[in-house]
This record gives C-alpha cells, sequence and structure tokens, in this order.
C-alpha cells in the first residue's frame, strides 16, 4: 500500500498519466543486467533477453533465472542493475583517460558502469560516506575486475577540499526518498514521508555543492536520483544553477527519456522498461587547466616480480602504493590520497609473507589469462567443488589461475596432483 500523501502529490504531478503510472505498478518487474567488457568477449546466456535500449551492455533477462547464483556472476562477467539505474552513466558519457568521480557510489552500479567505458584507462574515484555500504562498494569493484579505481570512505566536502577542480567528469547519484524503488523495496515505502522528502531536498543540495568543487572548468557534472519529488529533482537543480553562476545546463541528446527544464530528464516506469530515474547534465564554464603533476609511487617488490615473470603478468601503467605489507597498483593519474579513508587503492596484487609473495583474490578477477591455468566448465562438479572450497584434482605445479569457461575466477596452489583451494572463505557456497 503506497503512501497516501504520495499517491496525492502523483495525481497532481502527472495528470493525466496518473493511471499509467498506477497500471504500470500492476505490471511484472522488468529485470535487467549489464555485461563487463572488461572480462572479454560477452557470452551467450538462455536467461538473457532483449537489449537495454539506453545501454549498449545492458540486457533485460528471465527473473526465474537466478543469474546471481551463476558462476559467471562471481567473475564478474556482469552485474545485476535496474535498467533505468542505468542512464544516468549514459549521460555521464565517461571517456577512456578521463578522471572521473563517482561521489555517492554505493553498492557500485554506476561506478562500475563507469569502469567499464573507460576501458581500463584513466583515474576513476568511487566514494561512498557510508562505510558498511563502502566495504559493498569495494567488493564490487573487486568483483567486476577493475583496476583503475580509487575506492574512499569520505565526507563529499572533504574530497572537494583536496581535490578541486581535479575531474573530467562527476556523478552524484544523491540518496533520495527512493520513490523509484517501491516496488523493489518495501523499507522505501515504510520509511518515506513528505518530511523525508524535504530532508533528502536539504541533503542533496549539500551534496551538489561539494560534488560542483570537484569539476574542472569546461566539465561535465551529472545529478541523478531513483525518486520523483520535484523538491529533490527539478527543485534541487534550479536552486544549484541559481547558487553555482559557473554551471550551466548542458544540451544533451537523449531519445529514450522525458527532456525537461535545465539539462533534466526523466525516466517514468509507465513509458519504458525500468522503475524510474531522474538526472540532469550540467557544464562547468572555463577551459581544462593544466594537470598537476600526480605523486609517484614506489618500487614493486623483487617478490612480486618473481611471480609475475613465473605467471606471465604484465601490469598496465601505472604506480606501485603500499599498506603494510599489502601492495597495489593504482592509476598513473592517482593524486595524493595521505590523510584520506581508503579503502581501495587500485588494483590488490597480494602480500609480501614470511619471504614469499601470496596473490589477491582481486589480481585474479583483473586477468583474463596466466601461463598456469586450470580451466573448468561453469556448469561442471568441479568448479562447484571449488567454489564450495574444496581442492580438486590439478596436474601443474605452482599458483594456478582457475576460470570458469575462460573467465578468471580465482587462485589455487597444485603440487602436480591436486589444487590446494585458494578461493576466499567468504564466497565459497
Amino acid at each position: 500500500m503506497l503512501p497516501e500523501a504520495f499517491l496525492n502529490r502523483m495525481k497532481k504531478q502527472l495528470g493525466d498519466a496518473y493511471p499509467d503510472y498506477i497500471a504500470s505498478l500492476e505490471r511484472p518487474r522488468a529485470v535487467a543486467l549489464r555485461f563487463n567488457p572488461l572480462k572479454g568477449e560477452r557470452p551467450a546466456l538462455p536467461f538473457v533477453e532483449a537489449p537495454v535500449p539506453w545501454e549498449p551492455m545492458g540486457y533485460y533477462y528471465d527473473p526465474a533465472s537466478r543469474p546471481g547464483l551463476h558462476p559467471f556472476h562471481e567473475a564478474g562477467v556482469y552485474y545485476l542493475q535496474e535498467a533505468s539505474a542505468m542512464a544516468p552513466v549514459r549521460l555521464l558519457d565517461p571517456q577512456p583517460g578521463e578522471k572521473i568521480c563517482d561521489l555517492c557510489a554505493a553498492p557500485g552500479g554506476k561506478s562500475t558502469q563507469i569502469a567499464a567505458s573507460m576501458a581500463g584507462e584513466g583515474f576513476l574515484l568511487c566514494n561512498e560516506f557510508n562505510p558498511k555500504r563502502a566495504k559493498i562498494l569495494s567488493r564490487n569493484i573487486e568483483r567486476m575486475g577493475i583496476a583503475n579505481a580509487l575506492v574512499t570512505n569520505e565526507h563529499p566536502q572533504k574530497l572537494a577540499d583536496r581535490l578541486t577542480g581535479f575531474f573530467d567528469r562527476v556523478l552524484i547519484d544523491a540518496p533520495c526518498s527512493g520513490e523509484g524503488m517501491f516496488r523493489k523495496e518495501e523499507a522505501a515505502v515504510t520509511d518515506w514521508s513528505l518530511e523525508a522528502v524535504h530532508a533528502c531536498a536539504q541533503r542533496q543540495r549539500e551534496i551538489l555543492h561539494s560534488g560542483a568543487q570537484l569539476v574542472r572548468p569546461g566539465g561535465r557534472l551529472v545529478y541523478s536520483t531513483c525518486t520523483f519529488a520535484p523538491e529533490e529533482n527539478e527543485e534541487t537543480v534550479a536552486a544549484f544553477l541559481e547558487s553555482h553562476p559557473d554551471f550551466y545546463p548542458e544540451t544533451t541528446e537523449a531519445p529514450w527519456f522525458e527532456a525537461g527544464p535545465n539539462g533534466s530528464f526523466r525516466l517514468w516506469p509507465h513509458k519504458l522498461l525500468g522503475e524510474g530515474h531522474f538526472a540532469a547534465v550540467l557544464r562547468r564554464k572555463g577551459e581544462q587547466e593544466q594537470d598537476e603533476n600526480a605523486p609517484l609511487g614506489e618500487k614493486l617488490p623483487a617478490l612480486w616480480e618473481q611471480f609475475a615473470r613465473e605467471l606471465g603478468i604484465c601490469l598496465p601503467a601505472g604506480k606501485c602504493v603500499r599498506f603494510g605489507q599489502s601492495i597495489y597498483w593504482a592509476p598513473k593519474e592517482m593524486p595524493d590520497i595521505r590523510g584520506l579513508r581508503v579503502l581501495r587503492p587500485g588494483l590488490a596484487l597480494g602480500e609480501e609473507k614470511k619471504g614469499r609473495f601470496e596473490p589477491d583474490h582481486a589480481l585474479a578477477l583483473w586477468l583474463s589469462t596466466a601461463k598456469n591455468m586450470l580451466d573448468l566448465k561453469a556448469d561442471s562438479g568441479e568448479l562447484a567443488a571449488y567454489m564450495h572450497g574444496d581442492t580438486v584434482a590439478c596436474d601443474r605445479n605452482g599458483w594456478c589461475l582457475v576460470r570458469a569457461d575462460g573467465y578468471s575466477l580465482g587462485w589455487g596452489k597444485a603440487d602436480g596432483k591436486v589444487l590446494k583451494n585458494h578461493y576466499p572463505k567468504g564466497l565459497r557456497r
């Protein structure tokens, strides 16, 4: 049962289209996933159906198939993402080699979508203020095999103070009253109130002010929500433009969505297969300024170099960052991160332990191939045993990259007969 105050407002807001909106809530929910080009060629899967019109890698799927349980999900081959939630990143239009910030990034759908468009080139900062949600974000960045991302758990204004004018593009998918999630999450209905809408709008204006400071002159800012409330959408954007004269609405071609004022777009559930979204595309006035040089990294340790030679691993351009015994490979554009709460400063390579190198699970998910591999069928008992944490037969020696139908999944260490399992205990099933 939807709140009466919400329904009364929607009647006024939609007018003659209100019955169509109510009817759309009675149809089965359209569910979608987005394939990850960082993992290579898209596999043919029987449960994948029609494409999502506004996202080249997005497809609807049969909900009865439960693709979250398939090994390909754990291998990062796809990300389960609501179709209309894919729209803001299309409007952001990220490009390889750019510096991009996703300011309110958890659980990671839009961050991983941005990373896919960046194709491993450039620098992506994924931030989430809530610590628990930041950990979920970090795990999804790892699962999707993303090497050029920094995951932080910071207040937006602290990032704005540290990285003023640093980014080519900034996405603010702001916390909102979640009216577009009413069918998906019961908590969104029970938590809704007119007071919550006004509180969200105030918080969104503060986040927008912080996020704007991150955008370089000439850069693009996309603001989005998954709610229908004008106070959180058009009114928030209008107030922002009035108080930030260095930004202006940008004309953007988006034929799938309903265009509104100030560079905004609406995605209505009665007009497309999706739950609903709002986004506005803004541009900062001025020309790009000269980038400052990023700080240099450390030297990669000899134990890593030996491991990399044995497995045939070649890292992309970047720099070494060490957190204790943990070794990360960060994008070369990454700025000084001292003093920030960082969960993941790039790709986790592994740890030095008592004179040996132990590779990280994230490295396995980033790799596509290695000199030492164990290839298993995705529907085989051997792969199920591996994902359960059991040993499996293997005639190789040393560290092996385990793959499911050619998609990397994790590590094992073989002795010529069996593979000792190094699949993370928290992921075993």
